[in-house]
């Protein structure tokens, strides 16, 4: 499932996302990436296993915050990366829409993974994933992603029977053409 770039996905919570190309380089592929967050709008803390990811600040103001670490704020111009395996989480801070530059190496499966958990937020009321998309990335990109917010019994106990209800039933279907999971 090859997406065509610049691809535009919505999280329907504040976040936009643009890809817009992708850099080949000896080391692996660059994805680069355009966010767009209204105020009080990120994503929960998560960890990239795979891949570095990059931030620099085009309009607003971006609070990001490392487990166990002080709130860390960027202006326009400024950046952070962080490294693959390091827990992360950003908002807009500010009370204009904050627009970021961001790239993520090696690009793996971040489109899929992104669109898909966008699409899943998209339905809902609030930003939560719907159970069996939720269940089929949490289960399926173990290796490469994890939203830390989830609660452990969750991720141990009702995520894995809600992918194998989802499995029995062919909720995953549309996922039949997908990237094979980085393992």
């Amino acid at each position: 499932m090859k997406t065509k770039l610049p691809h535009t996905i919505d999280s329907g919570h504040g976040e936009v996302i643009v890809f817009k190309e992708i850099i080949h380089e000896p080391d692996g592929d660059k994805i680069i990436i355009e966010g767009q967050v209204q105020p009080n709008c990120g994503p929960p803390m998560h960890v990239h296993y795979k891949q570095d990811e990059h931030f620099h600040v085009l309009q607003g103001t971006m609070a990001y915050q490392i487990p166990d670490q002080k709130v860390g704020y960027l202006k326009v111009g400024e950046s952070v990366t962080f490294l693959k395996n390091t827990p992360h989480k950003f908002w807009n801070s500010g009370a204009d829409e904050l627009i970021l530059n961001t790239w993520a190496k090696p690009a793996n499966n971040i489109v899929l993974y992104l669109s898909t958990l966008y699409a899943a937020t998209n339905t809902q009321k609030t930003a939560k994933l719907n159970a069996f998309d939720g269940a089929y990335l949490t289960t399926m990109y173990k290796n490469e992603y994890d939203l830390l917010e989830i609660p452990s019994l969750m991720k141990k106990i009702i995520i894995p029977i809600t992918f194998f209800i989802g499995k029995l039933v062919g909720k995953y279907k549309k996922f039949d053409k997908k990237p094979i999971p980085i393992k």
